[in-house]
């Protein structure tokens, strides 16, 4: 009887260790894409407003992987904005995996939370029903951010998407990152870039 509790015991404490070494972690969705490009899709931090020519982080992780990536970037652009456009500058472009900045603008304008994720959780989707990737770069301030932080981890793992949690980690308020308060300069889109390139090797 000791043996067998003593076995029992023993498999408890090798599956709670699994579960702190390998943590639960949301199943990605389209983990083998379909369709031929990469493309980044977002506002002005996709855009690269901000940085020298050619130095956008598209532009840079497009050095990184050496693989021509299309950058689908407006500034301004909110999640609203970026739905009425999602066809034309993605779902009809053969997109294989989508790099994502988006919700920046609706923070700015103060869209509410729940309309803002409502539609970024329809782009995510749109762009999954083609086969794709999906890859998020989130955002995350510190007093002003209004929850959307938790927000891009909640969409993020009921849709299967990739999560950068904070896009902006380390580059806020540094001088040598930032162009101004808002937009990197050409190091600052390089840590970008070095951080999408991060969350999107293993599926190339």
């Amino acid at each position: 009887m000791k043996k067998i509790a003593a076995s029992v015991f023993a498999f408890l404490v090798i599956i709670l260790g699994y579960l702190i070494v390998f943590p639960d972690r949301p199943e990605i969705k389209n983990a083998t894409p379909e369709g031929d490009n990469i493309i980044c899709f977002g506002d002005s931090l996709t855009y690269g407003t901000g940085a020298s020519p050619g130095m956008d982080y598209p532009s840079q992780l497009s050095a990184m992987t050496g693989q021509t990536i299309i950058n689908a970037g407006v500034p301004g652009d909110t999640t609203g904005s970026a739905l009425k456009r999602l066809e034309n500058d993605v779902l009809s472009d053969s997109p294989k995996i989508v790099l994502i900045t988006l919700g920046g603008n609706d923070l700015k304008n103060k869209v509410p939370r729940e309309k803002a994720f409502e539609n970024l959780r329809r782009i995510i989707e749109l762009i999954q029903e083609k086969g794709a990737l999906v890859v998020v770069g989130g955002i995350d301030i510190p007093l002003f951010g209004r929850g959307f932080g938790d927000e891009y981890e909640d969409v993020s793992k009921e849709t299967g998407a990739v999560l950068i949690p904070n896009i902006y980690k380390g580059l806020l308020n540094n001088p040598s990152l930032m162009s101004d308060t808002v937009h990197p300069n050409d190091n600052g889109y390089a840590i970008m870039a070095q951080r999408f390139y991060e969350a999107i090797r293993p599926y190339l």
